[in-house]
């Protein structure tokens, strides 16, 4: 449950049809970069469910990959201020015909909460489909730790999720992205993804009253406006951080600790909120002896969202674990101008942007004791959908 909990987060995609693939050397003896070019077919009009102001949408990509690869980095671009966030999924081969045969039409289709497959159990498909790349503003180009990358197999597809925030605007967008990618014979190390959430219960601030401010009432608001699936969703990561579902903690931070369950070396670290967060800490082991803080962000702007690179990367192992704790600050729904027209509310975990999250993104390598021929076997099977 926790393996599959690390992939549940609120997400989602977009784009559309394959432009151009190039390539072209790097230096005298390095590999040759592949480029992917991906562009919407057609400008897309955000539109919400009644009661929302935020849409999520997937579009499947065909990128025509006909030889197992790294991704070393990768570009989106957005070309619009109301998309929030976008992240793009890997569709194995192994799951390519029926992604396929769900795209009625080539339209894409709605997606809020996860990023599994049309007409397929959610909670089935959801960790079959990790992430490839993400983008949130302030964000450009994507590269990857030197000496890794992610791995891209042949005849994979790729789901494009892309969150739009209709308190920014809600005019046609046409977003684009650009994959840049080396044969799988370069000497690389597969970077995994770990993704690790808290839920936040941020009341309404001391002053601040409406119907909305109580919890029950802001949870079915939520359901509403994207489904129950994500009342279940803030149930399921409340229980499993150790929480009453019905009545947790409520305040301006919010923590978790989850089991790292692999063997593995950390190179890299992301962290995602949404407006009202102010800060996150990661720390490997809390609570021991051993604790190590591996990242310490005091000074979250939602509109400057990046990932750091460790300068010393960190072994971990499976009995080890991962604590991530979020601080945010509640008063800034009455001060940014597109929350305030938002109606106060209690704060949950949610798609919406007016809605919150905490999520560390822990990117790890195998270890050195794993020869590389063992740690690329799984990531280019084309039986195996690749898991995170």
């Amino acid at each position: 449950m926790a393996k599959k909990m690390r992939h549940l987060l609120g997400a989602v995609v977009i784009v559309a049809s394959v432009l151009a693939v190039g390539s072209a050397p790097v230096g005298a003896s390095g590999p040759t970069i592949s480029t992917i070019s991906m562009e919407a077919s057609a400008p897309y009009t955000p539109a919400a469910p009644p009661g929302a102001t935020d849409d999520y949408h997937c579009t499947l990509v065909n990128p025509h990959v006909t030889a197992n690869s790294f991704i070393v980095s990768s570009h989106f671009y957005p070309n619009s201020p109301e998309v929030h966030h976008a992240i793009i999924f890997l569709v194995p081969p192994a799951l390519a015909s029926a992604a396929e045969s769900a795209n009625t039409g080539g339209k894409g289709w709605t997606c809020f909460g996860e990023s599994a497959l049309p007409r397929t159990v959610a909670r089935n498909e959801i960790s079959n489909t990790p992430w490839l790349s993400a983008w949130a503003p302030g964000h450009g180009e994507d590269v990857e730790p030197a000496g890794t990358g992610v791995p891209l197999p042949a005849g994979s597809l790729v789901v494009m999720q892309v969150h739009y925030n209709l308190l920014v605007g809600d005019k046609p967008v046409k977003v684009a992205m650009q994959l840049h990618t080396v044969p799988s014979t370069t000497p690389l190390r597969p970077l995994n993804l770990m993704l690790l959430p808290a839920p936040p219960d941020i009341p309404c601030p001391a002053g601040v009253t409406g119907p909305l401010c109580n919890r029950a009432a802001s949870l079915a608001n939520l359901g509403q406006r994207f489904g129950q699936d994500q009342v279940g969703f803030v149930s399921a990561i409340e229980r499993i951080c150790g929480r009453d579902p019905n009545n947790p903690p409520a305040g301006d931070t919010t923590s978790c600790t989850w089991p790292v369950g692999q063997t593995g070396i950390i190179v890299r670290l992301g962290v995602h909120m949404h407006l009202l967060g102010r800060g996150m800490k990661i720390v490997l082991d809390p609570g021991t002896p051993q604790a190590k803080t591996l990242l310490n962000v005091t000074d979250y702007n939602f509109h400057y969202q990046r990932s750091y690179n460790l300068h010393v990367p960190v072994p971990v192992k499976p009995t080890d674990t991962i604590g991530v704790t979020c601080t945010y600050d509640p008063t800034l729904a009455q001060q940014l101008p597109a929350l305030r027209r938002v109606a106060p509310h209690f704060v949950t975990w949610g798609d919406g942007s007016s809605d919150e999250m905490c999520l560390a993104l822990v990117q790890t390598i195998p270890p050195k004791s794993v020869p590389e021929s063992a740690a690329l076997a799984g990531a280019f099977s084309p039986d195996q959908p690749q898991r995170i």
